[in-house]
């Protein structure tokens, strides 16, 4: 049986540049859902698989716009907050708006949101313990920790893994963001196959998603060698492996 626990990242570029490239998708295998870090679903994806909206940063919670496409969806899942710590929302705004907006909305509606995504740095996890022990003051915590790695050893991203849920053990773990960082290739598609063949298997992760499906690379921080697409919405190797096989094998 297919383990469904895999996100496609379709970055939000792509809709405008490369909306025929998801025709190449294979929707059947083991992905779950999709995510751009926006509000809207790509129209490409005509309801293939779930979207799952992302409250990114204050735009969509302050815009009418962006918060009517938050607020006025079937979608069952949001993200709220991508790496807030580095956009310089604090936490006691984030919980601030957590309380005024997200909470009224999970009433409401039933949908769940997943919590902020921090990086997986002393920043970004002070930034979340602080978070998190605001929203449990309210008690209202998040549906499911939220968060990312990015590095070259996947021993040590299962490591951080582990702690974070240890730290949290109450909620199921969407992994957002994850990725190797090494410029090596062989070593990337090693990482990649040992962290999904980890999560499949890992009862209280909910769902990963590695990044990224996108034409062009995001930064120099991450590698070149874990794109998933190519510059022409080609998709690469990698992506082949992801959407199709499991268990995954290296190189």
């Amino acid at each position: 049986m297919v383990i469904k626990k895999r996100c496609l990242l379709w970055d939000w570029t792509n809709t405008a540049n490369l909306p025929h490239a998801i025709e190449k998708i294979n929707f059947s295998g083991p992905l779950c859902s999709v995510a751009n870090w926006n509000a809207w679903a790509p129209p490409e994806l005509k309801a293939r698989l779930p979207f799952r909206p992302t409250v990114r940063g204050m735009d969509q919670l302050t815009d009418s716009n962006e918060w009517a496409m938050i607020s006025n969806n079937d979608h069952e899942m949001i993200h709220f907050f991508n790496e807030p710590e580095r956009a310089g929302i604090s936490p006691q705004k984030a919980a601030e708006m957590w309380k005024e907006k997200m909470v009224p909305l999970r009433k409401t509606t039933g949908k769940k949101i997943i919590g902020p995504g921090c990086a997986s740095d002393p920043g970004g996890d002070d930034w979340l313990e602080e978070f998190m022990s605001l929203v449990q003051a309210q008690n209202e915590p998040p549906d499911f920790l939220s968060l990312h790695y990015y590095g070259p050893d996947a021993n040590a991203a299962i490591r951080y893994l582990e702690k974070m849920h240890a730290k949290y053990p109450e909620l199921p773990v969407v992994v957002s963001e994850i990725a190797s960082i090494s410029r090596d290739k062989k070593e990337v598609f090693s990482f990649t196959a040992q962290l999904a063949n980890w999560m499949d298997q890992c009862p209280w992760v909910l769902e990963y998603a590695l990044f990224g499906c996108m034409a062009k690379v995001a930064d120099d921080f991450v590698s070149p060698e874990a794109q998933l697409m190519n510059s022409d919405g080609t998709l690469r190797y990698l992506m082949h492996k992801l959407m199709n096989e499991q268990p995954m094998t290296g190189l």
